[in-house]
């Protein structure tokens, strides 16, 4: 099954390719790979390089470690999670080393997050970026530090077959991938204002 994004403009095969399944294999990801995905992340860009992100990883070889980072999980996101072979916590660092907010870093850890799943798609493997996540039960389980916040979870694996979900898992993840329409978030001039530049949605 591929859900091959349907643009009006040309774009990169990785990013088309790209989507977020819940039904995975339980194929282990080689160590190699997972550095990979880790050393993506690594050279992402963030404001003034202050570069705010860490990742808590578990895999399936770890099984003890796996149901800890699992338990971080919101129940939603636990019914589907449980053959991933890896799952990650991304964590921010919200102050900068002088103890002021850094207002940029989720940001930042987004960008080292869409790093890491583009580096993914390369390889054949496909992550899924929770937002469902127990945040503080996390924090106090790793003992995360002051001026840190954990932020989300990824699910990182080889995508499985559809009919292995509860039914109402398996049809969203049958169900076609769909986005805005340029012209609702792409302004030129002042808010609202469509440049005249943009195509028109397919």
């Amino acid at each position: 099954m591929h859900k091959v994004a349907r643009t009006v403009a040309p774009i990169h095969r990785l990013l088309a390719e790209r989507w977020s399944p819940r039904a995975f294999r339980p194929d282990p990801v080689a160590p190699e790979a997972l550095v990979g995905l880790l050393e993506a992340a690594r050279w992402a860009p963030s404001a003034g390089n202050m570069q705010p992100w860490y990742f808590i990883v578990a895999t399936q070889e770890q099984p003890e470690e796996f149901e800890k980072l699992l338990s971080c999980l919101v129940e939603g996101n636990r019914r589907w999670c449980g053959t991933v072979p890896v799952l990650m916590l991304t964590v921010a660092r919200v102050q900068d080393t002088g103890g002021d907010e850094n207002r940029w870093a989720t940001h930042d850890v987004g960008l080292a997050a869409m790093s890491l799943t583009i580096q993914a798609a390369s390889l054949g493997l496909y992550c899924h970026q929770m937002a469902g996540v127990r945040r503080q039960h996390a924090a106090q389980l790793y003992q995360v530090p002051a001026g840190h916040e954990v932020w989300t979870a990824i699910a990182v694996g080889y995508r499985g077959d559809p009919e292995s979900l509860p039914d109402d898992l398996m049809e969203r993840e049958l169900a076609p991938r769909t986005r805005k329409p340029l012209d609702s978030f792409v302004f030129s001039g002042s808010w609202g204002e469509t440049p005249a530049w943009l195509p028109e949605a397919p």
